[in-house]
């Protein structure tokens, strides 16, 4: 069983349940098990600024998925959760993310694993930090060290993990 990390983000049709219906469907999978959900976090869009605040959260999850089949399963959830990609960056009923598989380094036309830009991003980093701090990332850091570039994060707890 694989040990992955998944982030998710929503600021659409009351995005705290899209996270908790997402967080059903990913723990209903086939040869897959929830293990961890970080608190959902209240953050400001990275993107256009005129759209809803996200909710955002990191769930840790064991899996025999592979990451090609794993993905396929998150866009599935994405779009019967109605996902529907408007804009970069702009809003969206749910958005699930890899951000790390094992060890694994893969680059391929879907997915790039460790996810290419976790490190700078608060929204994905506070709540990676809160369920995973002592993880090590294939460069060797871990968690904990990310998370010192976001100690003054903005971001606010809207509901306490349930790990």
């Amino acid at each position: 069983m694989a040990v992955v990390y998944i982030a998710l983000g929503s600021n659409l049709n009351e995005p705290a349940e899209q996270l908790n219906t997402a967080v059903k469907a990913i723990a209903a999978l086939p040869h897959t098990s929830v293990e961890k959900v970080s608190s959902y976090y209240g953050s400001k869009p990275m993107g256009p600024q005129d759209q809803p605040d996200y909710v955002n959260a990191v769930l840790q999850i064991q899996t025999e998925l592979s990451p090609p089949a794993l993905l396929d399963e998150l866009q599935r959830i994405e779009n019967e959760q109605g996902r529907v990609r408007l804009r970069r960056w702009g809003e969206r009923t749910l958005d699930l993310d890899i951000l790390l598989y094992d060890n694994l380094k893969m680059q391929s036309e879907r997915l790039t694993i460790p996810h290419y830009d976790m490190q700078n991003r608060e929204f994905v980093i506070v709540p990676l930090a809160e369920i995973a701090p002592e993880r090590i990332l294939p460069d060797g850091k871990t968690v904990a060290e990310l998370m010192q570039n976001f100690i003054h994060h903005q971001m606010t707890v809207i509901a306490p993990s349930r790990s």
